[in-house]
């Protein structure tokens, strides 16, 4: 069997793969960028249909590439976000070759590199960079049982309101997608249980910018430590709808039942911790922070913005505050499905090199394996609080790529 050499292998064509593939190829580095799927195929085939990025048009996005044909200040669809990347490998001519899995990555016996075994054949490269981003496993807890009667699905593999029996719908966990589905099934007319964790819940908007301008110009995008339980705590934010800020009081309002965090499973019930009061106030702290924040910037700043005294209007206590469900009776209350908006686990099963934790999480220093010739990007807080997004991600592979050349 023939064997392929390279100078640096990319294993992922998303966001992570294609920012790697610019900057070597500007630094003139050859390299091989391998997608086991389509570019940017997550946000194809494992997202909700009516999903739309989190962030404007003007910030999710790379430095040299804008959206074409919508408002900067819109969110764009995930169909024009797979297309804007598909773009940019085009833009770019990015080396590409999708429909290529890398299945197990090994060290060459005399430590010069890499060999790479894929569904198309061996690759051999002096470098590699595991590109694979932070959403690899989904993780759904063994909590309620199969054979209880339910549909249990991932968000990852909710699609629309359509696609659920009827009846009532469990959705856990409330960060962006839990919130958010949530939300969809509720104007569709179903019937909604929400458990509601720890998260921060920024404003959407205030005082005429985005909150991504406000994390920026807070300094908070350039957060490098992280601190303890940081990296796990969600963030409730919503492009749906051209935008809007989360809130779960209005939620309630609008009829959805809000739950504390899931528990054991005891003869057809699911116990609900009581923290749901907590859950939502400390969120709301958290909104009220960043508002404090944006207030003392511009004034310090000077900044000629409108002021927004009604943003700090914070609802009543709903009564399922007031009055929390400690236990829920799934089949009573006629929930027949449940979704699981509950994160993801990394899965690096490919990589037998020594270069992971415990946990099977990678050891890096800013994304520099402790294996030479090792990179990782695209991971939470791989050098601050914005690795994991577009722009971020692109900053990182800047270093990675100049860490790679230097390497000579």
């Amino acid at each position: 069997m023939s064997v392929e050499r390279t100078d640096t292998l990319v294993v992922g064509g998303g966001q992570a793969g294609l920012a790697a593939s610019r900057h070597l190829g500007r630094r003139g580095i050859p390299h091989v960028v391998l997608e086991r799927a389509r570019i940017a195929e997550r946000w194809r085939s494992e997202r909700w249909d009516s999903l739309v990025a989190n962030g404007p048009a003007w910030h999710d996005r790379f430095p040299d590439l804008e959206f074409d044909g919508i408002d900067p200040d819109s969110f764009a669809p995930k169909e024009r976000v797979a297309a804007y990347f598909e773009d940019y490998a085009r833009k770019i001519d990015a080396p590409i070759r999708c429909g290529v899995e890398v299945t197990s990555l090994t060290r060459k016996a005399d430590g010069s590199g890499f060999v790479a075994e894929t569904s198309k054949g061996v690759i051999e490269a002096r470098n590699v960079v595991a590109a694979t981003g932070p959403f690899q496993k989904p993780l759904i807890p063994t909590v309620v049982p199969e054979n209880a009667g339910l549909l249990q699905i991932h968000s990852t593999g909710y699609r629309n309101p359509g696609q659920l029996p009827e009846g009532a719908v469990l959705v856990v966990g409330a960060g962006s997608s839990g919130s958010q589905i949530a939300d969809e099934l509720l104007r569709a007319g179903r019937r909604v249980f929400l458990c509601v964790g720890p998260h921060d819940r920024p404003p959407r908007a205030y005082r005429g910018r985005d909150f991504v301008w406000w994390l920026g110009a807070l300094g908070y995008w350039d957060a490098r430590t992280v601190r303890p339980g940081m990296e796990h705590v969600t963030i409730a934010v919503s492009g749906a709808h051209g935008g809007h800020t989360v809130d779960f009081r209005d939620y309630a309002d609008r009829g959805m039942i809000l739950l504390g965090r899931a528990g054991a499973w005891r003869d057809g019930r699911l116990e609900i911790a009581g923290d749901l009061a907590r859950n939502i106030r400390e969120g709301d702290a958290h909104y009220l922070r960043i508002l404090d924040e944006a207030d003392a910037h511009a004034a310090r700043e000077g900044l000629d913005m409108p002021e927004e005294p009604e943003a700090r209007r914070i609802g009543h206590d709903p009564d399922c505050m007031t009055n929390p469900i400690r236990s829920l009776d799934l089949a009573g209350d006629g929930i027949t499905s449940i979704i699981w908006a509950t994160g993801f686990a990394p899965d690096f099963g490919w990589l037998k090199v020594d270069c992971l934790d415990d946990s099977g999480r990678p050891i890096h220093d800013k994304g520099v394996s402790r294996v030479p010739g090792l990179y990782f990007l695209g991971l939470s807080w791989l050098t601050r609080r914005a690795s994991a997004f577009i722009w971020g991600v692109w900053h990182d592979a800047d270093a990675v790529a100049a860490h790679i050349a230097g390497r000579g």
